[in-house]
């Protein structure tokens, strides 16, 4: 790029750029943080289609409902035939290996540390402070065997033959 600091050079640079016809658009991008958020959301956090939104399949077709953003977001129906709707929603589905969300730039794993630590500095911001587990965790409780945080049972599925074995034993319990 040595050779645009010559007048010379620069000015005929400006000129084969000139003779470019340019198409350019000024809008404000996006909504703001969170229309960008919402953005991504639809297609990072869901399915490629929701059983919500199929309605009917009959004689090879499928009818499902769909939102066109390109008009207001208005809720729309389609019909495909069968092989076509599978073929588009295939197209939704990652290849073996891939990940739907990668990190690059500052936040590729190789330098995340130090580069969030430059960021944190450029910012004036503090560091967050090192997540501990609470001091009241039990002492037999379950760990995580990657990060070593306490495991907390939202919920157990038995199966139910289980539930029904639980249940018996549950009553001769009590009725002794």
């Amino acid at each position: 790029m040595a050779w645009l600091a010559e007048p010379h050079s620069f000015a005929r640079f400006l000129h084969l750029l000139h003779q470019h016809p340019w198409v350019v658009d000024v809008r404000k991008p996006f909504g703001g943080p969170e229309h960008v958020l919402h953005y991504l959301a639809r297609y990072t956090h869901r399915v490629a289609i929701s059983n919500h939104r199929l309605i009917a399949m009959q004689d090879g077709q499928v009818t499902f409902r769909w939102k066109d953003y390109a008009h207001g977001g208005k809720k729309r129906k389609m019909t495909l035939a069968a092989e076509e709707f599978i073929r588009r929603f295939l197209l939704h589905v990652l290849p073996k290996g891939l990940v739907r969300i990668r990190h690059f730039g500052w936040m590729a794993n190789r330098c995340r540390g130090e580069r969030a630590a430059l960021c944190r500095a450029l910012l004036a911001a503090e560091s967050p402070a090192p997540v501990s587990a609470p001091a009241t965790d039990p002492p037999r409780a379950r760990r995580c065997p990657v990060c070593g945080g306490v495991i907390e049972v939202v919920e157990m599925i038995v199966p139910p033959e289980l539930s029904r074995w639980r249940l018996s034993r549950r009553r001769v319990l009590d009725t002794s």
